[in-house]
């Protein structure tokens, strides 16, 4: 009787202390218990605790802050949090832990160093969230500045494979100079069909680039790269510049220089940069040959290699050119100019590997037509080619029946115009009048073209007639040069 009377009565006590629990835990005061209790033990202990605070006392971002949430939420122990919170990645079937930052505790382990984290709210009407850090003050001495080291490094790195690449645009507005949107170019440079050796040769600039930030500095050099891409319209450069970003995963500025006030404000956009992008300026030959430009030569110059360009690391700067004969070689010089890539009008090997991208087509009894008649002179730009291609994907035999078409158009053109182009230079030396006296019937001196001349406008006058809805480039029809990279 007596053991069922003292069971019974722990019953009760059980009862009533569950109870109490569970009014306590509605009214909050058991996490208060808890956090007290945590507190007090940790009094007892050798502990030290550091507050990363969101935001500073400007109201501007802690980076420290962003970076330490990187690496929380890379840790393993993340799916042992107490809570954590799930979310779906860019693609459908990815998944994400985050830590909660109103519950989580995340702990740590560094060098058999054992570290907690957690995420803390401002009783301040601000509401600034901080995260603090509890270690062992042995530890503490022991690994404190490797540690965040170590934070670092692994967060710049997840920062660098998640990122979203942007494109930023200069606009003409005083408020607001720069404006992004998400960079969804596809290219890659396993997509750019381009000369095997010379893709190689670039990505490995790239790569060096990436790790030199130590070199650069022993050199006493700004740590940036430059490229010059030079070749007619269609030829891919734009192609390229986006598998260059994709390579580095690095944000884009395009800079539009008919948007830019004077010197000055081009060295504020550049300011206005960050690290790890790229920073390209298209058509610089046109812009240079612009003599109505609010951007002098010298600022441009500036704005290369001057003393403003040395406020930021890890750029690479990139322009475009269609041709650079005729551009002053200040700009070209080394420095400046690190790396000249050719883009030239479509051969033979580049068609094939439009044809194997384009068409899945690796050989073809109408190859060796298409070759020679690329040994005969014609010649396209890989847009053309590939727009060709695209449009008759259904049927490679009639797509490459519909290439040899516009390639033997083009070469008779060729033909016509090296006839009348000889024409004009045995005519040169001329006179202003023909025989029978009546002006105007051949040209004088002054007006003689150059061959090259002519072939822009003869190439201008034809080509627009057999494709009236495309922009065409005048200067497409050179092909001179030495480095050979084209892409579709």
């Amino acid at each position: 009787m007596v053991g069922f009377a003292g069971f019974f009565y722990f019953l009760l006590i059980f009862i009533s202390l569950v109870l109490v629990l569970r009014f306590l835990s509605k009214t909050s005061l058991l996490q208060i218990f808890i956090k007290s209790w945590q507190s007090l033990i940790d009094r007892f202990h050798v502990y030290q605790f550091y507050k990363i605070p969101q935001f500073n006392e400007h109201f501007q971002e802690n980076q420290l802050y962003r970076k330490i949430s990187l690496y929380l939420n890379s840790l393993p122990s993340i799916e042992d949090s107490d809570f954590t919170n799930l979310f779906s990645g860019s693609k459908s079937n990815d998944i994400f832990f985050q830590h909660d930052a109103n519950h989580s505790v995340v702990h740590d382990t560094f060098f058999s160093a054992k570290v907690s984290w957690t995420n803390q709210k401002s009783c301040q009407p601000d509401g600034i969230r901080s995260f603090v850090l509890k270690i062992n003050k042995s530890d503490k001495r022991r690994v404190f500045r490797q540690y965040f080291q170590h934070i670092l490094t692994v967060a710049d790195e997840v920062e660098q494979r998640n990122k979203e690449i942007k494109l930023y645009m200069n606009l003409s507005t005083e408020n607001e100079r720069w404006r992004s949107v998400p960079f969804t170019h596809p290219a890659t440079f396993d997509t750019v069909v381009m000369d095997a050796e010379l893709k190689n040769k670039v990505r490995s600039d790239l790569e060096n680039f990436l790790k030199s930030k130590q070199y650069y500095h022993r050199l006493g050099r700004v740590w940036k790269r430059s490229f010059l891409l030079y070749g007619p319209s269609g030829t891919g450069k734009t192609s390229f510049i986006a598998a260059m970003a994709r390579f580095l995963s690095y944000d884009v500025y395009d800079i539009d220089m008919s948007k830019v006030y004077d010197d000055s404000d081009l060295k504020m956009l550049l300011l206005q940069t960050t690290s790890k992008s790229l920073i390209v300026v298209e058509d610089l030959d046109r812009f240079l040959m612009d003599k109505s430009t609010a951007v002098s030569l010298s600022g441009l110059l500036n704005f290369m290699d001057g003393i403003v360009s040395s406020c930021g690391e890890e750029r690479v700067l990139v322009f475009t050119m269609n041709g650079k004969d005729q551009v002053d070689q200040l700009v070209m010089r080394p420095g400046r100019v690190d790396v000249h890539i050719q883009f030239p009008l479509c051969d033979f090997s580049a068609f094939k590997s439009l044809a194997s991208t384009y068409l899945g087509v690796k050989e073809h009894k109408l190859f060796p037509q298409v070759e020679e008649i690329f040994q005969s002179g014609g010649s396209l730009s890989p847009a053309e080619i590939g727009e060709i291609m695209i449009s008759n994907r259904s049927s490679p035999s009639r797509a490459l029946k519909s290439v040899i078409s516009a390639l033997q158009t083009n070469a008779e053109s060729v033909k016509g115009v090296n006839k009348v182009a000889q024409a004009l230079t045995n005519s040169s030396s001329g006179r202003s009048v023909d025989e029978s006296g009546e002006p105007g019937a051949v040209f004088c001196r002054e007006s003689v073209h150059t061959v090259r001349e002519f072939r822009k406008l003869y190439g201008l006058l034809r080509l627009g007639s057999r494709r009236k809805e495309e922009p065409l480039d005048s200067s497409s029809a050179d092909k001179d040069g030495s480095l050979h990279a084209v892409k579709g």
